[in-house]
């Protein structure tokens, strides 16, 4: 009996074993990748093993719960990560007018609503060639099934096969509109303590961990208002319902409209890294991702950070 592990790969795997190997990769469970292939899940471990013996050695450790990536499956995952989604593209665009160059983002509501809508006629006028189609939801979408270019993520950056850039400098800080602070000036954070409180539920930083910080306990009561997306807490806040604590990146419009004004200066706001332009390594090499990355750095005063 012949031993493929020893054998170079001498030829280009089949799309077929690379669609296998990534949806497994994914889900951690042959079957959970037959049902999304519409295969048996024989046919998936077929054609991991013969991806396997085409490289020369193993992709999964196999176990009673499912399979789990080698180092070199990891490795390997992340090299053909962009493979299916560049493929996809590749055929859409041949199918499209050649003219036409759409860019595809998904974003968080909340950023995409308070910060990149405000924002995009800009790079519509400086990048009219461009088309821009925009979706936002909190879930983390699949760049190949999606069709998306690029995904602004809300949460902490726990994406290692993916291009991870961190817009950097946004903090929380304790948020109310004019009116509401002149009713009930506010020198000390316990001044908060007999205040109505908005809570943010998606924020990193909430009400309980920014009092703790500043050294003061927050008794056991119920919040005035709670809201999941931050656009909601930031708009209740400016009709002067209660006190938020929330992002300086989302509520930039809100504070230099005059609708919102910081309670406290900067030594009472909590640093946060909540905000990640997310994608695949391969898309950077994409001229419209390009473009698109130059602007964030211009709106955003060179505030990203490549690591």
């Amino acid at each position: 009996m012949s031993n493929d592990w020893g054998r170079k790969p001498t030829s280009l795997p089949p799309l077929k074993a690379i669609q296998s190997f990534e949806q497994v990769a994914r889900f951690g469970n042959v079957a959970r990748a037959a049902e999304q292939l519409n295969l048996t899940p024989s046919a998936v471990s077929h054609q991991i093993a013969n991806l396997e013996a085409l490289i020369g050695r193993p992709l999964f450790l196999r176990n009673a719960r499912g399979v789990t990536l080698t180092p070199a499956g990891e490795q390997y995952l992340r090299d053909v990560t962009g493979v299916l989604q560049n493929l996809a593209l590749a055929t859409q665009r041949a199918g499209n007018d050649i003219s036409a160059d759409s860019l595809r983002l998904h974003s968080a509501p909340s950023f995409g609503l308070l910060w990149l809508l405000p924002r995009l006629e800009r790079f519509r006028e400086s990048h009219p060639d461009i088309q821009i189609n925009l979706s936002c939801s909190y879930e983390s979408l699949h760049f190949g099934r999606s069709q998306i270019d690029l995904d602004i993520r809300h949460g902490y950056p726990n994406w290692p096969s993916l291009e991870v850039r961190t817009i950097r400098h946004e903090h929380l800080a304790v948020l109310a509109s004019p009116a509401l602070l002149a009713r009930h000036p506010i020198s000390e954070p316990q001044d908060l303590l007999s205040q109505d409180l908005i809570l943010s539920e998606a924020a990193l930083v909430q009400w309980p961990q920014w009092f703790a910080h500043q050294g003061v306990s927050l008794p056991e009561a119920p919040f005035a208002l709670s809201f999941d997306r931050s656009y909601m807490s930031l708009e209740a806040a400016s009709h002067g319902f209660g006190f938020a604590l929330e992002s300086s990146l989302l509520s930039q419009d809100y504070i230099r409209q005059g609708r919102l004004v910081p309670v406290f200066g900067e030594q009472r706001s909590s640093a946060v890294s909540a905000h990640h332009l997310v994608f695949p390594r391969t898309n950077a090499n994409l001229p419209r991702v390009a473009r698109f990355l130059q602007w964030m750095q211009q709106q955003l005063g060179h505030d990203l950070n490549y690591g």
